[in-house]
């Protein structure tokens, strides 16, 4: 066989193993749209896909893996409505406010992201490294710091103008995000915990609307604090 029939199978190879990757990421998100998170099973998603898990380990290193690449999509959509907010007006806070308002919209709409953003979340650096390639690290990270990149970017931007005085864009940025994902279960679960009494426990009600409003007044208090 021929070194050029040799590249030639191997190329196709790649190519089968590429495609055969994103069948599953597919099927991931579906099964995180459909059920969440907590309840998509590697088994599932092997079924879903016509193969057995096994062959779904072939490709990724473990199942946190797939749901950081999985991850990826939801980002690369987030980043998109996030950068027509970001277009939408000139004036920093008019910018801010948007940004923040589509972040909420699209964790309301897909709270699988949520979901899966969390569970990664939890996870801490060296545990990540253990049982995530650097290829797939690397692609979760870019597709973090792109939607990060928009948020900083707004915050400079008001900081030059005078509209803002955060002394770290990006550290706010990265705080806004952390702390929006926690505030975004709070829009999914729609409930309040207060007291009706002195160590009287009771429970109010919360709508996405009003977890919207206090995050896009947040943040801009925080730039401007």
């Amino acid at each position: 066989m021929s070194t050029t029939e040799t590249d030639g199978r191997r190329s196709a190879a790649a190519v089968r193993r590429r495609a055969r990757e994103r069948e599953i990421i597919a099927a991931t998100r579906a099964l995180f749209d459909e059920r969440g998170v907590r309840d998509a099973q590697i088994e599932d998603i092997a079924k879903a896909v016509g193969i057995n898990r096994a062959i779904v380990y072939r490709h990724f290193t473990g199942k946190e893996e797939l749901f950081a690449l999985t991850l990826v999509g939801y980002l690369e959509e987030l980043r998109a409505e996030l950068a027509a907010a970001a277009d939408s007006s000139t004036d920093p806070p008019e910018r801010l406010a948007a940004l923040v308002g589509a972040f909420v919209e699209y964790g309301v709409a897909h709270p699988a992201f949520v979901d899966c953003a969390q569970t990664l979340m939890r996870r801490t650096g060296p545990d990540l490294l253990d049982e995530i390639s650097e290829s797939a690290l690397f692609r979760l990270g870019r597709g973090i710091s792109s939607c990060l990149a928009l948020l900083t970017q707004v915050l400079e931007d008001g900081v030059e103008a005078g509209a803002f005085t955060a002394e770290d864009p990006v550290l706010l940025a990265n705080t806004l995000y952390a702390s929006g994902l926690g505030a975004l279960q709070l829009a999914r679960v729609g409930i309040l915990v207060k007291e009706a009494a002195p160590g009287i426990p009771t429970v109010g009600s919360i709508s996405p609307e009003q977890v919207r409003d206090y995050l896009v007044a947040s943040a801009l208090a925080l730039a401007a604090r």
